[in-house]
């Protein structure tokens, strides 16, 4: 009992965080200075000088952005108490949305972070989505208030209109740009400002500035006016003097409401200036939950197929979900994973629900970026990575074999583009496939395979920068040397009517020949529906009925290869209507090669198009260019949604064909003399204009026109 006792103590002293945000927001520079001021580390890491610790790899450090996302744990004392904090510092490149996809979902809270001139970013409404989806209670931190530009209560407007959330002001700053020098805490009524000389660690109190105090009055008033509404006995003391309520009750006030989701906590600073990231690392004690705040973890028993739960406890089977897997050149392959109850010990062997073997974990760790520390054993709630496993992937439970459980995994996004390789020299070849498969272990949204008509190696991934960073990783990690073709764009296939077909496979060789005879009806899927939508109406056993799953198998491995340029189709509707069998000559294999050939067939009939990807674009540009950008813009086959005008320029929304914005940074760069900036991110695929779509399939087809 003391052992739990001890536990809870400990749990309800540990923080799993996220820090998120759109790419150049300050991620990484916000948790270098957290590293700095937890004694982590001892010298501030720069992001622009390439020596931030988190950004460890060489091309995040060349590039200045955060490539993947990098695990560590700080302590930090609150109130007399020793405070435990796993960070995740994610990427902000929407390339690499699949890293804070996974960790999100392992997360029990986030900092999200925003730059105090550029506001609500186009990434900052992804991670937010993603956020929501895995209901991640969030603490909103405006970073960069002393840029030119900055503009706190804009940002404010913009979380409230943007992401249709409810951003509560803990602060209000004193000053803006070179300025700003200090806060106003709305709780304590007080105002600080900080000496410079001692790094942001020290803080004095000042009277409230007389140009805030109106400002400071609103904020103050709607902030308790807030608190008090969600329980009764504030809204009475509110009522009779809203100065009775103390410091205490609105904190806890507040933790209920963010926990819940109800309102996001605003508070602002600039970490690289060391201004405000003590007081955010309060307010990640304070506001966000400890893993027992969050709901109890649910899964299915695979001997059952039974939900159960599995409590925050080390008194319940172990279970655990691995969100990431990575190699590294000393240790080999390393599973990170979080543990939602339950104690995992070093040496001792797993169960892998999600592949029905056991693992053994000869070794557990805790991660400082691309350092380990060794541990013996970890308990619930923590977040950790192992080592000596033989078959962990991405979104594997690992549990205990007498009491299993399968956790929800993980979906990520189909990749949209693809390239070409070929190793260099006949060295290289052995290599570059080891190199491959490591790295499409690692990422689920790097793909490889095998072109069957042409032998060539083709990578996919989610943008140009993406497969490009891979490329250099297998260069620099694996030593391979890679010739690549040009980018190509992911084209999917779709069936637009319904058609019905009769399918007769036949063959005599002298021997037992082969039979099988279908009738069948293919359409477009149902609405919602992903892949083959199968319905067997077959009466009268005119099929055996061990002959309809390989008619099944048959129509879902054609989909893989469409019948205009052999682009895979995602999803379509067969209903089995009727067919024959001969009693000798019929088999599986017999009925699988008609639904194959009936398939090629029907799709035909079913007037088959070509869809390409949409991507949702953003340009921010100076109001000048805002003509040429938008012409551009048209001449790219843009549909244009939205024009804003901003303090910085003007935002253009639009969706434009990805097969267009090859280079399109370029390009943008010299017609607006480098002043404006792009954003991308895959939106929806939409069929292809009849132009489009005959190049795209002579092109594949081979055919010169």
């Amino acid at each position: 009992m003391a052992t739990e006792v001890k536990t809870i103590h400990n749990l309800l002293r540990t923080r799993n965080i996220g820090i998120m945000a759109h790419i150049d927001a300050g991620k990484t520079t916000t948790t270098e200075r957290i590293l700095y001021y937890t004694g982590r580390s001892h010298k501030l890491g720069e992001v622009h000088e390439g020596s931030a610790t988190m950004d460890w790899m060489v091309q995040e450090q060349e590039r200045g952005i955060t490539i993947t996302s990098a695990a560590t744990t700080v302590f930090w004392d609150f109130r007399d108490e020793k405070y435990k904090i796993n960070i995740i510092d994610t990427p902000g490149h929407v390339d690499f949305t699949v890293e804070v996809e996974r960790s999100l979902r392992v997360l029990d809270g986030a900092v999200a972070l925003f730059c105090a001139v550029g506001g609500v970013e186009p990434q900052s409404e992804t991670v937010w989505r993603q956020a929501d989806k895995y209901k991640v209670p969030r603490l909103c931190f405006v970073n960069k208030m002393d840029r030119a530009g900055a503009d706190f209560f804009g940002v404010l407007t913009q979380i409230k209109e943007r992401l249709g959330a409810n951003p509560i002001p803990l602060q209000i700053p004193i000053g803006e740009e070179d300025n700003f020098i200090g806060i106003v805490d709305l709780i304590r009524n007080k105002a600080f400002v900080w000496d410079d000389s001692s790094k942001g660690v020290v803080m004095t109190e000042v009277p409230i500035p007389d140009d805030l105090a109106d400002v400071v009055d609103e904020y103050r008033q709607k902030l308790i006016e807030g608190v008090a509404e969600d329980n009764d006995e504030l809204l009475e003391k509110f009522m009779d003097d809203p100065e009775s309520i103390t410091e205490e009750e609105i904190i806890a006030q507040i933790r209920k409401a963010t926990i819940d989701l109800r309102i996001s906590p605003v508070m602002c600073g600039s970490a690289f200036k060391n201004k405000g990231v003590q007081t955010l690392l309060n307010g990640v004690i304070q506001y966000l939950p400890s893993p027992l705040d969050v709901d109890a973890v649910k899964g299915i028993n695979p001997k059952t197929d039974k939900e159960e739960i599995r409590r925050v406890s080390v008194d319940e089977p172990f279970s655990a979900l691995a969100f990431k897997i990575a190699t590294d050149p000393f240790v080999g392959r390393i599973a990170f994973f979080r543990v939602y109850s339950g104690v995992l010990e070093a040496g001792s062997y797993v169960y892998n629900a999600s592949t029905g073997k056991k693992e053994r974990i000869s070794r557990i760790m805790q991660m400082h970026a691309n350092k380990q520390n060794p541990l013996d054993r970890i308990e619930a709630g923590d977040i950790g990575a192992a080592v000596g496993f033989k078959l962990i992937r991405t979104g594997d439970t690992l549990t205990n074999e007498g009491r299993p459980i399968l956790l929800e995994s993980m979906s990520f996004p189909e990749p949209v583009i693809h390239v070409s390789i070929e190793p260099k020299t006949q060295a290289d070849m052995d290599k570059m496939g080891v190199a491959l498969a490591k790295l499409a272990e690692e990422d689920p949204t790097f793909r490889v395979r095998t072109d069957e008509a042409s032998g060539q190696t083709i990578i996919s991934g989610m943008g140009e920068l993406h497969l490009e960073i891979l490329i250099d990783r297998m260069k620099r990690e694996f030593k391979v040397e890679a010739n690549q073709g040009r980018p190509q764009v992911a084209y999917k296939e779709a069936i637009t009517a319904t058609a019905q077909h009769r399918e007769v496979y036949k063959k005599q060789t002298g021997g037992k020949g082969k039979f099988a005879d279908i009738v069948f009806e293919i359409s477009p899927a149902d609405e919602n529906v992903v892949g083959l939508q199968f319905v067997d109406q077959v009466k009268g056993g005119n099929i055996p009925r061990e002959y309809i799953p390989a008619i099944q198998k048959g129509f879902k491995e054609s989909m893989s290869n469409g019948v205009l340029a052999g682009f895979p189709i995602d999803s379509m509707k067969v209903r089995l209507l009727d067919g024959s069998f001969h009693a000798v000559d019929s088999d599986a294999l017999s009925f699988e090669m008609a639904a194959r050939l009936g398939y090629k067939e029907s799709c035909r009939k079913a007037k088959a198009i070509l869809l390409e990807p949409i991507m949702k674009v953003e340009v921010l540009t100076p109001d000048d260019y805002l003509g040429d950008v938008t012409g551009d813009l048209n001449k790219r086959r843009a549909i244009l949604r939205d024009v804003t005008a901003k303090a910085t320029g003007q935002i253009i929304k639009a969706d434009v064909p990805l097969s267009e914005m090859f280079g399109y940074v370029t390009s943008l760069r010299s017609l607006t003399s480098g002043r404006a900036t792009s954003s991308m991110e895959f939106s929806h695929y939409a069929p292809a204009p009849e132009n489009v779509a005959e190049a795209v399939v002579n092109k594949a087809k081979g055919i010169i026109k």
